[in-house]
């Protein structure tokens, strides 16, 4: 978010490409205020850049002043979902645009929470117009390790509501003879997600989608084989959207 080489980069790029703008630090959770220059420091960006798409996790990552390195869970009670629609309703009026947020991967549940994730997500929604965005693998991995039913989940979300859908791998570790999965963004799709996919694109149409691959970046050949099956999916699904009489946007 300064003004150096990769601003420049970007700015370049957005030429010649939509860009969305990505999130994560923002803390929408935290309890105390949001950090004013961080959001004055996005808003120059968004201002900049005019992106298709902005947005930020569901969690938080700020105690004190001090920076966590990490995107953290939260308690999903009426307490928690009060502070999260006022940072959210600021950060629309700061940024004068939709804010999509998106749901994290889980690897624990609070005995305090009243409601279900999704759930929470469709009140959020409904208090802020916000929108959504649906990590595909992040509902994978939470489903497996927090055991709930993931399309049951999907089927919950406002479908009008969700503005982009990611993509990514996983890993599978071991904890104590529990099979735990790591949304670690290391490796291709599972056929597993790439199923859950299918659905999420059938429910909410072709919905622009994003392949997340952060770690162990394979060839270039690789990345565009994931890209290209993901997109012809998005293609049928358009195909179909327009033979049924265009019920959903296009991707972008």
């Amino acid at each position: 978010m300064g003004n150096g080489p990769a601003r420049r980069d970007l700015l370049r790029l957005r030429e010649d490409y939509p860009i969305s703008v990505h999130g994560v630090g923002l803390s929408l959770g935290s309890a105390g205020r949001l950090d004013a220059r961080h959001l004055e420091r996005l808003a120059d960006l968004v201002d900049r850049v005019e992106p298709a798409a902005v947005s930020e996790h569901l969690s938080w990552s700020v105690a004190g002043g001090a920076y966590l390195n990490h995107l953290l869970p939260l308690p999903l009670t009426q307490e928690t979902l009060a502070v999260v629609t006022s940072h959210v309703d600021q950060i629309q009026r700061r940024l004068r645009r939709r804010l999509l947020v998106e749901n994290p991967s889980s690897y624990l549940r609070f005995t305090d929470s009243t409601m279900s994730e999704a759930r929470f997500l469709a009140e959020l929604v409904r208090r802020t117009g916000c929108g959504l965005l649906c990590d595909v693998n992040n509902v994978y991995v939470s489903a497996h390790n927090v055991g709930f039913d993931a399309v049951a989940y999907l089927d919950e979300l406002p479908a009008s509501a969700v503005g982009e859908v990611h993509l990514a791998g996983h890993a599978i570790n071991d904890a104590d003879g529990r099979r735990v999965l790591i949304d670690d963004h290391g490796g291709q799709v599972a056929e597993a997600v790439w199923a859950l996919f299918a659905h999420v694109i059938a429910r909410f149409g072709p919905v622009p989608t994003l392949i997340e691959w952060d770690t162990n970046v394979p060839a270039l050949d690789v990345l565009l084989h994931e890209a290209t099956r993901a997109q012809a999916a998005l293609d049928r699904a358009g195909a179909l959207d327009r033979a049924a009489g265009g019920a959903h946007a296009d991707a972008a």
